[in-house]
């Protein structure tokens, strides 16, 4: 701060405002992520798409969430000008990764899903394409619908990439506790809590539907177990 702002300095108080957020200080987070976006007209924005994307899920906490979840499009914009795909990208993967958490109805979300795949695949991203297809594929289950959702990247991510495997065990949890299929239900709750550690540090709306499902999950495969020893 003696020394004055540079470009970066935008990143640098985004991150920390995410960080300290996730420990639990959303006041002092939430203050450093406004201070990271006021500061990209003065210093510069090249690194904008990451900034607004970053202070956004930050700013879901204390917003309302459907006015803030805009603010990814900002993002977006923000990123393709500085030509910026992967955090275009992210953006708009979180945005659409928020749906479940924002109340939006599942046939918009299908058609939002449809969408991010068919842009995925046109930039070769496997990683985001394979998160969004996980979350695509149970909201075409609890729709009802009988179309079959391939994956061909799925198995080999799980192995490599800690991220994709615990999305994969959260939403495999997810489901089965959302069809009341008591030994999946168990069985990959469990999986999730032993990869969930190795998580992002910045703060993540997703992070909200983790701990409340598998909160419930745990809740309701411990009371069926005790109940069966009974």
């Amino acid at each position: 701060l003696a020394k004055g702002m540079s470009p970066m300095s935008p990143i640098g108080f985004v991150h920390l405002g995410a960080l300290l957020s996730k420990r639990g200080d959303i006041n002092s987070g939430y203050r450093y992520v406004k201070l990271a976006l006021s500061l990209l007209d003065k210093v510069g924005r090249e690194s904008a798409g990451e900034v607004i994307c970053i202070a956004t899920q930050v700013k879901i906490f204390v917003e309302p969430i459907q006015a803030a979840l805009e603010h990814h499009n900002d993002g977006y914009a923000a990123s393709m000008v500085a030509g910026d795909v992967f955090n275009a990208l992210l953006n708009t993967m979180l945005k659409r990764g928020c749906m479940y958490v924002a109340g939006v109805k599942l046939q918009t979300m299908r058609e939002e899903y449809d969408k991010f795949v068919r842009l995925a695949k046109e930039n070769n991203h496997s990683i985001f394409l394979v998160h969004i297809k996980q979350i695509q594929r149970d909201v075409l289950r609890l729709i009802g619908s009988d179309e079959e959702v391939t994956i061909p990247e799925e198995e080999k991510l799980i192995a490599s990439n800690n991220s994709v495997l615990k999305t994969f065990c959260f939403r495999k949890a997810y489901i089965s506790f959302m069809f009341r299929s008591y030994d999946d239900a168990k069985e990959y709750v469990s999986k999730f809590y032993d990869c969930r550690e190795n998580a992002w540090a910045n703060l993540m709306v997703a992070h909200i539907n983790h701990a409340l499902y598998t909160g419930l999950i745990s809740f309701w495969v411990a009371r069926k177990s005790r109940d069966a020893q009974c």
